[in-house]
């Protein structure tokens, strides 16, 4: 993980004052989806996500990634999204405020739980990260709650890229807690 944010800054150290997504995405390589999905995931993760239209950016850009991936197409973006632009200040920001958990997480993965990772697993995993995707703009207006939902497709994006199973499960274990949270705020809501 720590080698995608390097990529982000190496993208971000232009001296220009924004870098486009194309610029993030050629710097990570566009032969496999994964790590881009995973990528953006982590951009929603961070500060970044407070930006209005970001994370509805964000969540187009995943989805269509899902999509393709599930399709087995290879990474194509329409060129508005590719165009995008995000501050470079706020890019060197947000991955210096991810560095931490990402060297964290390079520490403890390794490929375990294959089953996990690959075939229908890896299908069901791309749906659930494209429908997670699918309710980040709606729930945008609620500020801090996309990180949540990104986090949860980061787990599932990072488990299939770097093909350890128990991230797969920690993204099923958050999406149960996302669940019983909602249950829970719709009752108390509901008395």
């Amino acid at each position: 993980m720590t080698r995608l944010l390097d990529a982000v800054d190496g993208a971000a150290s232009d001296e220009d004052e924004t870098v486009a997504v194309r610029e993030i995405i050629s710097e990570i390589g566009s032969r496999t989806v994964t790590p881009v999905i995973l990528t953006v995931a982590l951009l929603l993760m961070s500060p970044l996500s407070a930006i209005p239209g970001l994370p509805t950016t964000g969540a187009i850009i995943i989805v269509i990634l899902c999509v393709q991936a599930l399709l087995g197409r290879r990474l194509s973006l329409p060129r508005r999204l590719m165009e995008a632009e995000l501050a470079t200040s706020k890019v060197a920001h947000a991955t210096g405020w991810l560095r931490r958990p990402a060297k964290w997480v390079d520490r403890v993965s390794q490929p375990r739980l294959h089953l996990l990772t690959r075939g229908a697993m890896r299908i069901l995993v791309l749906g659930l990260c494209a429908v997670i995707a699918l309710w980040l703009p709606a729930l945008e207006l609620i500020p801090g709650v996309t990180t949540i939902g990104a986090t949860a497709i980061g787990l599932f994006a990072f488990g299939l890229f770097a093909r350890d199973g128990y991230f797969v499960i920690a993204g099923f274990v958050l999406l149960m807690m996302i669940g019983t949270g909602a249950i829970f705020l719709l009752n108390a809501a509901a008395t």
